[in-house]
């Protein structure tokens, strides 16, 4: 009798003896794998799904924004002032916050406004020819990845379903379990004996058993670090990831905003703030075209050559406006391939001097592992290279859950359309030095994992109680 197999109704009267090793722990972790993949398995489809389009909009949104992105114009640049007050003039109802200049012949400069009626870590960015001084269009665009529409949509798709914070809950519960999955399933393969390993030339079940296998073993690592970095993204887990990063000395720092004799609230700026998850963040700056406003585009000029002949900081650059809260500029490299360009400095927008730095090569080891993980999640450590190890990550997913419900369908018996489960009671044969400890441990992960440990606890009282009727009614019988 199972969960998803009412037609057995009987068990065994007297448990079977209790097996060392391997043996005893395999029906255990083969039923765990079983039901995890067969009751998981959709959330897992609709994130490798939607993962694989997503893998594929970073180039894509190269090809659909060519004419933002892109101008034909050359020759010398003009003052990031100029190009600034270009976008600003083309849309007065925006705040400037920030702006990412050409960092390569042919690229536009993006100058991300703050306008009204954009949602929670959205930007209005204008793109302007760094030659001419034309503003070439506008797009929102989402968080400090600057993602645009196209991109953006794919990714709310993939984090969300489009269901905004409730709809998180999908993607959390997909990065939760997808570790028990892959690791019950390597843990299978492996224990399997070498023989019923050499599938080759068979056919049916034993054939699908081999495919899904082979391609799930070859793929369990980067599926591994998918499932773990993409729980630093999650509602519940990320934050309890992140109380333990931080209590482990691991917190990303960030760059001193401070300048000396610099009064509290600077006039005419408004109170910036950053909010957004998982790395997306949104700045609001100063407001309007008073003299502060002014006054902060033109101290771009001097900032971005500052940043980049005094203190080397090169290629592609971001650089934030003061606002009351943080009345520095801050000028950050945006490079993230390897080897990733992150340093970033603040500077006196009084003096144009620099009053702190801080270098990536500075980061404690967790930030540094926390931002290379995100990043190669997000497929940009390793540019084109990192996209396509994640689309093929994708697509052996979508295979390996294929044959997993096909392994299922053709464990039905003859004559009958119901699948069959796997019995439960395979947890009396693990012995109990080794069941405590596991009860434990998996009690611990539940707690720091909720939407494993939820789920887990849900399953558990409904099989035992269907397991309690079904024992009733063969009593009765």
């Amino acid at each position: 009798m199972s969960v998803l197999d009412p037609a057995r109704t009987r068990e065994a009267a007297v448990p079977p003896p209790r097996r060392t090793g391997w043996p005893a722990l395999r029906p255990l972790v083969l039923r765990l794998h079983f039901y995890a993949g067969l009751l998981i398995a959709p959330f897992l489809l609709v994130a490798a799904v939607t993962g694989l389009l997503y893998a594929g909009s970073l180039q894509a949104e190269k090809i659909v924004y060519a004419h933002e992105l892109r101008t034909d114009s050359g020759g010398t640049q003009l003052p990031l002032s100029r190009q600034v007050d270009a976008a600003l003039r083309a849309h007065p109802e925006g705040t400037l916050t920030a702006v990412r200049p050409s960092a390569e012949p042919g690229a536009t400069t993006r100058v991300i406004l703050d306008a009204p009626g954009l949602g929670e870590s959205e930007s209005l960015a204008v793109f302007v020819d760094p030659y001419t001084g034309k503003v070439r269009g506008a797009l929102e665009s989402y968080g400090s990845s600057g993602a645009l529409p196209l991109r953006a949509t794919i990714d709310h798709l993939h984090r969300d379903l489009l269901l905004g914070e409730p709809g998180r809950l999908y993607s959390e519960l997909a990065a939760s379990w997808l570790w028990v999955v892959v690791l019950g399933g390597v843990l299978l393969w492996l224990g399997r004996r070498r023989s019923a390993r050499r599938l080759r030339g068979t056919t049916g079940r034993r054939r699908t058993l081999s495919r899904h296998g082979t391609v799930g073993l070859w793929s369990a690592a980067g599926l591994l670090a998918l499932s773990a970095t993409g729980l630093t993204w999650s509602a519940y887990a990320g934050e309890n990831i992140g109380r333990l990063q931080d209590a482990l000395g691991g917190a990303t720092p960030a760059v001193s905003t401070e300048v000396p004799g610099m009064p509290a609230n600077m006039p005419g700026m408004s109170h910036g703030e950053h909010a957004g998850h998982g790395g997306h963040d949104k700045h609001t700056g100063h407001a309007g075209h008073d003299g502060s406003a002014a006054a902060a585009v033109k101290g771009l000029d001097t900032t971005v050559r500052t940043a980049q002949q005094q203190e080397g900081l090169t290629g592609p650059v971001e650089i934030r406006v003061p606002t009351a809260a943080a009345p520095a500029y801050v000028v950050q490299q945006t490079d993230k391939q390897w080897p990733a360009h992150l340093d970033s400095i603040a500077v006196d927008p009084a003096s144009g001097q620099v009053t702190d730095r801080l270098d990536f090569a500075d980061y404690p080891l967790l930030a540094k592992l926390t931002r290379w993980g995100i990043d190669v999640h997000m497929g940009v450590l390793f540019g084109l290279a990192n996209q396509v190890a994640l689309a093929a990550l994708m697509v052996a997913l979508i295979l390996v859950i294929v044959w997993g419900y096909r392994m299922w369908w053709q464990r039905r018996p003859r004559r009958s359309r119901a699948p069959r489960a796997h019995p439960r009671g395979a947890w009396r044969q693990v012995p109990l030095p080794v069941l405590f400890p596991l009860v434990a441990v998996t009690a611990a992960v539940g707690w720091f994992l909720p939407l494993f440990g939820v789920p887990l606890l849900a399953f558990l009282v409904l099989d035992a109680g269907i397991g309690m009727l079904a024992r009733r009614r063969a009593r009765a019988a």
